[in-house]
C-alpha cells in the first residue's frame, strides 16, 4: 500500500480504505522506526467489536511494548497471522505485509476523519 493512500491516527496506527466495509490496520513507518526491532505482536482476539481508540493489541520490540489502538469502530475479523513467526515484518514493511489486523463493519465516513497522509507529515512535524 501506499502511505499517501492511508489514514492516520496521532497514535500513529494507519488504516486502509475500506471495502465491503472492511480495512487492515497497521502502525505507521514513524511509529516502528521509534519503536525499533519488532521482537512479538500481540494476537488481536478475533470477533472483538472495538470502538475507535479502544487498545486491540500490543506490540513489543527491544525498547518498548505499545498499546495498538483501534483506529475505527467495528469487529476485528482477521488477524496478521504471518507475524506469529515473523514480527519483524512491521519494520521490514510496515505499510504492506506487516500490517496488523482487520475491521469489519467499518464505515467509510469515520475512516475519511481521520488524517490524510499530509495531514499527519505535518503531525509528525509538530512533535
Amino acid at each position: 500500500m501506499k502511505a499517501e493512500e492511508l489514514r492516520y491516527t496521532k497514535d500513529h496506527e494507519w488504516a486502509s480504505i475500506p471495502q465491503n466495509g472492511k480495512c487492515l490496520v497497521g502502525i505507521s513507518d514513524h511509529a516502528q522506526k521509534e519503536l525499533g526491532d519488532i521482537v512479538y505482536v500481540e494476537e488481536a482476539q478475533t470477533g472483538k467489536l472495538v470502538s475507535a481508540g479502544d487498545a486491540s493489541s500490543t506490540v513489543e520490540s527491544v525498547k518498548a511494548a505499545s498499546d495498538i489502538y483501534a483506529p475505527l469502530s467495528g469487529t476485528i475479523c482477521r488477524f496478521n497471522t504471518e507475524l506469529n513467526n515473523n514480527p519483524s515484518l512491521v519494520n521490514v514493511d510496515p505499510l504492506g505485509a506487516g500490517w496488523l489486523f482487520e475491521l469489519e463493519g467499518v464505515a467509510v465516513a469515520d475512516w475519511e476523519s481521520l488524517m490524510s497522509y499530509e495531514d499527519y507529515q505535518g503531525y509528525l512535524t509538530s512533535l
